[in-house]
């Protein structure tokens, strides 16, 4: 008889899980009342799963027949998720009560998708990546279309569903040709059956397998679906679409490559150098000509997660703690930007338009520096912390020898900065459009530690880059 498994690396999403169905019965018998019980329930569950993460991080471990794996990477990692996904659940309240759609599924659908996140991140073969992958994205799928009675919602909900099953589709269909292949579904077994030469068939494999995970992250030319998603979703879950599933795909991307094919580099290399050449030129530039924020912002989520790639695309540990540095910068200015988009708001009605920020910085002075602040930050304006995020990668791929590819970074980056400072313009310089609600003040709260983290990172950046190195260097 076989011993049991070690439950212990896996106690966070044990707890996730288990709460999640106590919470659900909960709303089942109390119905919408409980929504409020349910909501701050989640963000308790969330903390309660991170502590815990923080408890079983000992040494890396590995259970469940290796098909589960707790290394500092994941622990980094899934702490990302971990705050992305509890910031987005308070950030939704005032929200999901304006637009009279305060159900108490909003926030357990959360919780699940960060369970599907989690075990995505710590997957150690084939088949625990497709579980996790497919349990975050079925109740991302449902939290698109939360509006019922909204056809943008409903629209964005179903442009989500049919294109994200087409990646995984083309996921599935990547990993059986590495299992016909190799013999094996688990990462160490594919990464000792591959070698440094794989045949046509398994870089077909790889292709698809690339394919769809670049979905995930919306890396072109998989991102048709990120800015029609993003604008038709109700504005809280775009902010969630923004932040923490991006960090748990890039993740996974980083994971799967480095892992699975750590000698095949040459061969995988050629296809992110490509996608995020593509990603960062068409972030860059589709983006002037838009209009509604979220839409902007879609863009702009484009660009950030080419520019996160250039750091995969080095192959190289500095690389990775490049990607992992940068991905946690970009979760503050995102959850910022969207907690100001949040309180975009006239009466009872939400506004979307970029020149409704008009003359911001005279009517709401505080809210108009603190995203003047983001902006700047997002464009890669030094000392601000995205500029160092932009830094590492950049200098990840100098010293793997990829310059064309750095060179095009930071010439999108350059125009990429155009519209993010178009906005500041809007803010400071035009004539003030009619004056916004004031902020809420959770909304305000988060702005205000989004803002703090962006401004004075550069005065001690050593905790965030040795933690970061530490992650990376436990996947190599």
């Amino acid at each position: 008889m076989n011993a049991l498994p070690d439950f212990l690396p896996a106690l966070p999403e044990i707890i996730l899980a288990a709460g999640a169905m106590l919470l659900l019965l909960a709303g089942a018998f109390r119905g919408d009342r409980s929504t409020e019980m349910v909501s701050w329930g989640s963000v308790v569950l969330l903390l309660a799963a991170l502590v815990a993460l923080h408890g079983a991080s000992g040494a890396d471990a590995r259970t469940f027949g290796g098909s589960f794996v707790l290394d500092r990477f994941a622990v980094f990692m899934k702490s990302l998720a971990i705050v992305g996904s509890a910031v987005a659940i308070i950030m939704s309240r005032g929200y999901m009560r304006a637009v009279r759609a305060d159900r108490f599924e909003f926030p357990l659908l959360i919780v699940l998708a960060t369970l599907g996140m989690m075990m995505m991140i710590s997957a150690g073969d084939l088949i625990a990546l497709y579980l996790g992958l497919e349990l975050q994205s079925l109740a991302l799928y449902v939290v698109a279309a939360i509006r019922r009675d909204s056809l943008r919602s409903t629209e964005a909900g179903l442009k989500y569903f049919v294109l994200g099953a087409l990646s995984s589709g083309m996921l599935l269909y990547g990993s059986s040709l590495v299992y016909g292949f190799t013999g094996t579904v688990s990462f160490t077994g594919i990464a000792a059956a591959v070698g440094a030469e794989p045949g046509l068939g398994l870089l077909f494999a790889l292709a698809f397998i690339s394919a769809g995970l670049a979905f995930k992250v919306s890396a072109v030319p998989f991102h048709m679906w990120t800015p029609d998603v993003y604008e038709g979703s109700p504005t809280p879950v775009t902010a969630f679409f923004a932040a923490a599933p991006k960090v748990a795909a890039m993740a996974l991307f980083v994971r799967v490559l480095v892992q699975a094919f750590p000698d095949a580099t040459g061969q995988w290399q050629q296809i992110i150098v490509f996608i995020s050449i593509a990603s960062m030129v068409l972030g860059a530039f589709a983006a002037i000509g838009q209009r509604n924020i979220k839409r902007l912002l879609a863009y702009s989520s484009i660009g950030h997660m080419g520019y996160a790639l250039v750091g995969l695309a080095s192959g190289s540990a500095e690389g990775v703690s490049g990607v992992i540095v940068y991905l946690a910068i970009y979760l503050a200015m995102t959850l910022g930007t969207f907690a100001c988009v949040l309180a975009m708001r006239r009466g009872d009605s939400m506004v979307e338009d970029i020149d409704d920020l008009a003359g911001l910085a005279r009517t709401q002075p505080l809210m108009g520096v603190a995203l003047a602040i983001l902006m700047f930050s997002l464009a890669g304006i030094p000392p601000l912390a995205g500029f160092f995020a932009k830094f590492y990668v950049f200098l990840a791929a100098i010293q793997a020898g990829l310059y064309p590819l750095a060179v095009i970074g930071v010439l999108a980056s350059v125009v990429g900065a155009f519209y993010y400072l178009r906005i500041v313009k809007i803010i400071y310089f035009d004539d003030p459009a009619e004056a916004l609600e004031p902020m809420p003040r959770d909304l305000a709260a988060i702005l205000a530690v989004s803002g703090i983290v962006v401004l004075v990172y550069f005065i001690h950046p050593a905790p965030l880059v040795t933690a970061a190195e530490a992650a990376a260097r436990s996947l190599f």
